[in-house]
């Protein structure tokens, strides 16, 4: 049966390949009445033209800037009669001329790019200079403007303002958005979005037996109110804050991070405003009378790689921490690809290498050096400047970190020198190559900074939440958004620059980011306003002309399908077998590994030099507490697309894998937890029905219909037939779990292999 499955695997995997080999060309889009700059020139533009005549001075050929009107209307440096732009007139346009030309030395792009405008870009630039060649600012550098409420469709479909802006788009588009999903199917996916944990067999029976018109909105404030929807949102938090328990490099020594995690979860718990979320972490140890969970916020940006290897020079690497956490406020907070200015001016988004460094300043004052100490004593599991937790912390302020046990805990945090160090332009981005010397600011384009706000961490914050600034809510909006429907409006969630997709639904994100802030950053409400509108609540199920008319979903006809993540995936097995230890926070723990894996990758000195896998109940804690050894990542969790936490990373990548279903058939986590289901279920009083029905509804939170168990019995009962005792010996003693005493081991292992089995179901670990 195991082999089975994984050749369905393989050939589901071969068939996708292949469906999207063979799908036809799509059909060119109509060009619009009215061009837009903004979402239908520029990006022909940045993709085709701007490497050569965009805002990179050092690269621009000719002369000739195309992203700057006013440049592209002045007369041609090599060519004083001719203009590159001619508002009105296409025919005497050069940049129209050259991209119509069939003569190799004069087409552009040049033939030598290997880039090639096709001809409905060309009739776009046509009629777009036709109309005046009239230009727009960059669409995310323009404050958001709550646009109206869309009126079509008000009356057929939809429970919120989402719902109407989601509607208009499909009307547009020609769809029609699918019926709300079935009660079981809706309510694993909400449990499993807002907790990352299944419902329970309880919570299934309460939700199908309640008729009360408002019982969705009901549950939703019930998961909301858990403190598991901490847990589960922490876990985007994590990776976009490069969280790990190892310092990263060679050595790749443990680090005493976790309390910060342990804050973080305790922030998204008791709802902490998105403002305060940020600058707490950005600025905690500079708030007026600053308290100690303010300060443990900072640990944020103490969480990158840190090296402790001997030889190195301490200014090189004392910049790589800077720049990381310059690059990081970039793209976390301002979907900006500010890193591309570390070197020179950005070739693509109007941020000059002067405006980089402008920012890094803001950062380049922390009291750390490159290197301290030496691999192997407590005091290197935290980095100065730093924090140290007393048992006083932990009784009042800090009463939310989970210590265990009596031993000294510290925290890298953010701490200010008394002096100011100078900033300098690093020339080509060279640590010690100085150049002119910068103070701290920020990008003109996006806003520029206000001379009334403290040049420091918390000025910068201000400056963040300035009403004024058109990127850091549209920025976090679009996360959460990618987090309940698996892609973002914009789905470059990371870059909202000129190279990066533009939103699907603009005034939908602009409405929902004015609304955000209107509403003081409040995450949970933003929450509740996703899960509970229609365009959340649909079936997965697509249709032929839905499949062919909008295949990646942009426009949201449908519910979106795709693998949970990696650690909600472990906890789903854990939970639905009874084996979750549900305990929050604290160090992070090391469940089963394969063998050798830190071992042969390691410089074999320090606490993780070995793998020494824990025991008792460390081994069922919730995927997040896994611990994180930046080197060698956890194998099955990074077989499921999670993070390495080496960078910021904002999106995770959705790969479809057969090791995948290598790992759920064989991994000791899923064994043992089919092994413990099946023994808990033998020592209850029902039919072998009874306890395959009740372990169907338990994994997958559905009732199984009447083929699915027909299916599983046979396989059940042909389980018992060829089982032998020495093999169900074997079988039963997967795990470190206690044997389940008092059952026949033919039957447990028998079971066992049905569970597994339904552990393997595609649709018990997708969301659908």
């Amino acid at each position: 049966m195991q082999f089975k499955s994984f050749i369905i695997v393989i050939v589901s995997y071969a068939c996708a390949i292949v469906l999207s080999s063979c799908r036809g060309e799509e059909q060119e889009a109509e060009i619009p009445l009215q061009i837009s700059y903004n979402f239908d020139i520029r990006p022909i533009l940045s993709d085709k033209c701007f490497a050569c005549h965009g805002p990179d001075e050092n690269k621009r050929e000719a002369g000739l800037r195309l992203d700057v009107r006013e440049d592209a209307l002045k007369a041609l440096k090599e060519n004083p009669s001719a203009h590159a732009l001619v508002a009105g007139k296409p025919e005497v346009s050069e940049l129209y001329k050259r991209i119509v030309s069939q003569d190799t030395a004069l087409v552009m792009p040049p033939v030598s790019s290997n880039l090639k405008l096709s001809s409905r870009e060309i009739a776009l630039i046509e009629k777009w200079i036709e109309q005046g060649a009239e230009y727009e600012k960059h669409w995310a550098f323009v404050a958001p403007v709550k646009a109206p409420v869309p009126s079509q469709g008000a009356s057929e479909w939809g429970n919120n303002e989402i719902d109407r802006f989601v509607f208009a788009k499909q009307k547009e588009k020609g769809l029609t958005p699918n019926p709300e999903a079935d009660k079981e199917r809706l309510l694993k996916r909400l449990a499993m979005d807002v907790t990352g944990l299944p419902p329970t067999i309880e919570m299934m029976d309460e939700f199908m037996a309640d008729s009360r018109p408002d019982a969705y909105e009901r549950m939703v404030d019930e998961f909301l109110a858990l403190p598991t929807y901490g847990e589960r949102m922490a876990i985007h938090w994590l990776d976009v804050a490069r969280y790990a328990d190892s310092h990263g490099y060679q050595d790749d020594g443990y680090r005493t991070q976790w309390p910060w995690r342990d804050w973080v979860i305790y922030a998204f718990n008791k709802n902490l405003s998105y403002k305060d979320f940020v600058t707490w972490q950005l600025a905690g140890d500079l708030l007026p009378n600053a308290n100690k969970e303010q300060l443990l916020a900072t640990g944020f940006n103490r969480n990158h790689k840190i090296t402790e290897e001997g030889g190195v020079i301490q200014e090189e690497y004392r910049v790589s921490y800077v720049t990381d956490r310059n690059d990081l406020f970039g793209k976390a907070f301002l979907g900006f690809t500010v890193e591309c200015a570390h070197c020179h001016d950005h070739k693509y988004d109007p941020i000059s290498q002067k405006e980089y460094y402008e920012l890094f300043a803001f950062f380049n004052n922390i009291k750390e050096v490159g290197i301290e100490s030496v691999i192997g004593g407590p005091e290197t599991y935290a980095k100065k400047p730093l924090m140290r937790i007393t048992d006083q912390d932990l009784e009042e302020i800090l009463s939310f970190v989970n210590k265990p046990d009596t031993n000294q805990l510290i925290v890298s945090v953010m701490g200010e020198l008394d002096s100011t160090r100078a900033t300098y332009v690093l020339n080509r981005g060279v640590y010690d190559a100085h150049g002119e010397q910068v103070q701290p600011g920020t990008p003109k384009t996006i806003l520029p900074f206000d001379p009334a706000y403290p040049k420091n961490r918390l000025g910068l914050s201000k400056w963040l939440f300035d009403s004024k600034n058109p990127l850091t809510a549209r920025v976090y909006v679009n996360q959460l958004w990618q987090e309940f429907f698996g892609k973002g409006l914009v789905e470059s969630s990371g870059d909202f620059g000129m190279q990066g997709d533009l939103p699907t639904h603009p005034h939908l994100l602009d409405w929902l980011a004015v609304d955000f802030m209107e509403h003081d950053w409040d995450i949970k409400r933003l929450v509740k306003q996703m899960v509970v509108s229609a365009t959340y609540r649909q079936s997965a199920t697509v249709s032929p002309k839905a499949l062919q008319t909008d295949p990646e979903n942009f426009y949201l006809a449908r519910s979106a399908r795709y693998h949970f993540d990696a650690e909600h995936i472990r906890d789903l097995v854990l939970a639905s077998s009874g084996l979750l230890v549900p305990t929050i926070g604290g160090p992070s723990v090391k469940p089963y590994q394969p063998a050798g894996l830190w071992e042969g990758a390691t410089s074999g000195r320090g606490l993780l030099s070995i793998y020494e896998q824990d025991k008792g109940s460390k081994l069922y804690r919730r995927g997040m507490y896994t611990l994180i050894k930046r080197t060698v990542p956890p194998p099955t969790m990074a077989i499921f697309d999670a993070s390495n936490r080496d960078l910021c990373e904002v999106k995770r990548l959705k790969t479809n894998t057969p090791l995948q279903a290598l790992v759920m058939m064989n991994d000791p986590a899923v064994l043992e937890a089919s092994r413990v289901l099946a023994g808990r279920l033998l020592q209850e009083k029902s039919t072998t029905e009874q306890k395959i029905t009740k372990a169907f509804r338990s994994i997958v939170c559905r009732t199984p219909t009447e083929k699915e168990l027909g299916i599983l019995q046979t396989y059940y009962q042909k389980q018992l037939e060829s089982i032998r005792a020495p093999q169900a010996q074997q079988l039963v003693r997967i795990g470190e779990f206690p044997l389940t005493k008092q059952v026949d081991l033919i039957q447990q292992a028998s079971l066992m292999r049905v569970i597994n089995t339904i552990y393997n179901l595609e649709e018990t670990i997708t969301k659908s």
